[in-house]
């Protein structure tokens, strides 16, 4: 996730065996190789970095944007009238930093590297994992240069992973149904990720055919991910339908507490959200207050349907018991 890849932490997954990754969404270029060069000096050079292929340049509506400038200025400060005029990083200096980072795996998130940048991957020796959400999208993957997709269950917290913005949630498949139809067609690894957070999600993922299981809410309570309190302490006592896909954070659809504020905006009252990066700006006043005064019920909290389970422990022992008790339940 953007915003919970400290260094910190991949250090800590490295350490036991793991891979660490960093999601590099919001990362200027030095940042990324900062960041890399980090974890790299205090591990075994076990990691993988993120960047999300570009959406197309979205569709801005003056007029719907200060209804939703009226609406978010009741639960923050006032949205300036410039605040959806956001960018996201350049995202060709970004690979490029990648490059420069020698990262040993290059991973893709709503969408695949063009073929420019896949023959430049192999090029300098780097794996490409494919994050997809769908068979198809798999599939695609595969027929571009991918060496592993990394499938997405509808369980996942954060951002869902799907190339398509606007099928995000009519495409939602979980993953006891996803892992399996991927591998029976495509040739290459699959990795299951999406509401895995303890041994047992692990087994379940390695049974139906993966050849490995990606973590994601499970390590946010680590003293490592570094995540704030609030938001941290609130997934202890969250059950699977306590989170809810929407766009009301950024107009990307993500998986994220049902605070009051997600409850809100996606009221039939509330305006629809803008576009992807537009609606990240027009909120981003009301998620600097919400973490600096610790309210959890206008925080951005990403959270998969298996948040629950998470351990605030270290990622070390967190990994060691999943892959403990993973091995445990397949020999039984």
């Amino acid at each position: 996730m953007a915003g919970a890849s400290a260094p910190a932490l991949s250090i800590a997954v490295a350490g036991a065996g793991g891979l660490g990754a960093c999601g590099a969404l919001l990362m200027t270029p030095p940042e990324i190789v900062a960041w890399a060069n980090e974890v790299r000096a205090a591990s075994n050079d076990r990691f993988q970095i993120n960047l999300w292929i570009p959406d197309p340049a979205p569709v801005r509506n003056a007029d719907h944007e200060a209804q939703l400038r009226d609406f978010l200025s009741r639960w923050g400060p006032a949205v300036a009238p410039n605040a959806g005029d956001v960018t996201p990083p350049d995202f060709s200096a970004q690979f490029a930093a990648l490059l420069e980072a020698r990262a040993p795996i290059a991973s893709s998130v709503m969408g695949l590297y063009p073929p420019e940048f896949v023959s430049r991957l192999k090029a300098h020796g780097i794996s490409w994992f494919a994050n997809t959400s769908t068979v198809a999208e798999s599939k695609a993957a595969e027929a571009a240069g991918a060496d592993v997709v990394v499938v997405q269950g509808m369980e996942a917290g954060g951002h869902r992973g799907c190339f398509d913005a606007g099928k995000a949630e009519h495409e939602m498949v979980g993953l006891a149904a996803l892992v399996p139809a991927v591998v029976d067609a495509v040739r290459i690894p699959v990795v299951a990720t999406g509401g895995i957070a303890d041994g047992r999600g692990v087994a379940a993922a390695l049974a139906l055919g993966a050849s490995a299981a990606q973590v994601g809410t499970g390590f946010l309570r680590a003293p490592e991910a570094g995540i704030h309190a609030a938001w941290a302490e609130a997934l202890a006592s969250t059950a699977p339908e306590d989170t809810v896909v929407s766009r009301v954070f950024s107009g990307r659809a993500g998986r994220s507490l049902a605070t009051d504020y997600v409850r809100a905006a996606i009221s039939n009252d509330a305006p629809r959200a803008a576009p992807y990066p537009v609606q990240r700006g027009l909120t981003a006043a009301m998620r600097v207050a919400a973490t600096k005064a610790g309210d959890l019920s206008r925080m951005q909290a990403w959270a998969g349907q298996s948040a629950g389970l998470a351990r605030a422990e270290s990622a070390r022992i967190i990994l060691q018991r999943l892959w403990d008790d993973a091995v445990a339940i397949l020999r039984y």
